[in-house]
Formats: structure tokens, C-alpha cells, sequence
């Protein structure tokens, strides 16, 4: 018994060329289909460590009375280098009024936060008066909360406000010594800011501008990324810099 022909259709070009040919039912015609580009490859998430799973993190910061563009990196327990933040969006006026005043609160301040795979944090604080707010945002915009300095005089205190909620809060025990503490909302110590830890080299630590951030546990969202937000960004986004103004 005969095996009817395959329906009109665009089959493999039995010729071997790489596009399809068009058979009408009894026959292979010359109408040819290009073959599509290759489908792109899949993009690959770069190796590397997240400054999300670091139980110590040391930031290492520039001198702030020289420097116009804030920029300092973030190492792990080991010395290595596994992120950095980073100062965006300045122009070049804003450059020329942190060189040649003390005007630097009273700026509007970006920074990046990175580790090996880009920007994971988006802090802005806004030009301030009195106290100090920070806007923590993800790197496509997506809003996550605010550092607000809840107090002016007496132990200074940061709260980290998530929607309508105060989720925990930096109490600076004592800011002259770098000794700060990160509760959360039930008053629970979940970090400490400080450079009195003994845990790394003593050579690591020959200028002043390096502090070491502990994270007593893995923390969950969107805890985690406040208190990250808040600890590599206290001195250049809340404190601001080495004149004095908190």
C-alpha cells in the first residue's frame, strides 16, 4: 500500500542548506525559509561572594576632608575584597562645593552599594537641616525603606523605617569611639558598627577611616538589606563627615 505524502508545510530543505523549503503537498518548491538567529545565551549571574551572607564585613574609607567623590571598599573577615560603595550623580558644581566649603550636610548624596554581581543597594539622602534621612531603594528603583535619625541631642539613634513601620534602629553608644549597635524592632542587638573587634589583623587597621561591621545571624528581609544599607553607609550618608555635624 502506497504512504500518502506529507501535508503542504515548510519541512528541512532535503537539499542539506541550513533554511526550510516550502512542500505543497506533491512536491518541493523553490521557496526557501532563512533560518532564525541562534536563540542568545542565557545570562550568567557572576561568581562571586554576596555581602549578604558575610558575618564580618570590614569597610575601608578615604579621608573625607580630601576626598569629592565617596568611594570605599568592603572586605570580608579575610582582607579580600568583595564590594564597594560608591558615590554616583555628582556634578561637577557639587564637586567644586565640597572642595572649597563645609557645606557637605546640606548636599543631596547617592550612593551605589556593590558586590560581585552589581549594585544591590540605591541609598539618596537628601540635603538635610537638622537630622539625617536615607532612601534605600533597589537598584531597579523598587522602594525597600528609610534610615531616619530620630533624635538630635543626647545618644544619637537611626531608625529603620520600612512602610509605616520602625523594623529596628542604630543606637550610637558611642560615637566618638565608633561603637554603635543594631537592634531590631524588639530591641534585639542583630549587628554592631565598631573598631574594637580582635578578630582581624592589627595591620588592617593603621588609619582610622576602617571600622568592621558583625552580623551576629543571617537576617531575613527586608531587615537584611536595611541593616547592610545602614552599616557600610553611616559615616558618609548619615554622619556625613570629619567637621563634626551629625
Amino acid at each position: 500500500m502506497t504512504r500518502p505524502p506529507p501535508p503542504p508545510g515548510w519541512y528541512p530543505d532535503p537539499a542539506g542548506g541550513p533554511s526550510a523549503r516550502w512542500w505543497d503537498g506533491q512536491g518541493w518548491t523553490e521557496h526557501l525559509q532563512q533560518a532564525g538567529p541562534p536563540p542568545a545565551p542565557a545570562q550568567q549571574v557572576p561568581a562571586g561572594p554576596s555581602l549578604y551572607d558575610q558575618p564580618v564585613l570590614l569597610v575601608s574609607q578615604k579621608t573625607k576632608l580630601i576626598e569629592l567623590t565617596n568611594e570605599y571598599a568592603v572586605l570580608d573577615g579575610q582582607g579580600a575584597q568583595i564590594g564597594a560603595v560608591v558615590q554616583v550623580g555628582q556634578s561637577t558644581a557639587k564637586k567644586a562645593v565640597r572642595l572649597f566649603t563645609q557645606l557637605d550636610q546640606f548636599l543631596t548624596h547617592r550612593l551605589e552599594v556593590r558586590d560581585a554581581r552589581g549594585p544591590v543597594l540605591v541609598l539618596t539622602r537628601p540635603a538635610k537641616v537638622m537630622k539625617s534621612r536615607v532612601v534605600v531603594e533597589r537598584p531597579d528603583g523598587t522602594p525597600l525603606g528609610e534610615i531616619v535619625q530620630a533624635n538630635v541631642f543626647g545618644r544619637i539613634r537611626f531608625d529603620l523605617v520600612v512602610g509605616d513601620q520602625v523594623i529596628g534602629a542604630i543606637q550610637a553608644e558611642n560615637w566618638r569611639a565608633w561603637d554603635f549597635a543594631v537592634v531590631d524592632a524588639a530591641g534585639t542587638e542583630v549587628a554592631r558598627i565598631t573598631k574594637k573587634w580582635e578578630g582581624l589583623a592589627r595591620t588592617m587597621f593603621t588609619t582610622a577611616d576602617r571600622y568592621v561591621v558583625l552580623v551576629h545571624y543571617r537576617l531575613p528581609e527586608p531587615l537584611a538589606s536595611m541593616v547592610i544599607a545602614s552599616a557600610l553607609t553611616v559615616d558618609t550618608a548619615l554622619k556625613q563627615d570629619d567637621r563634626g555635624f551629625n
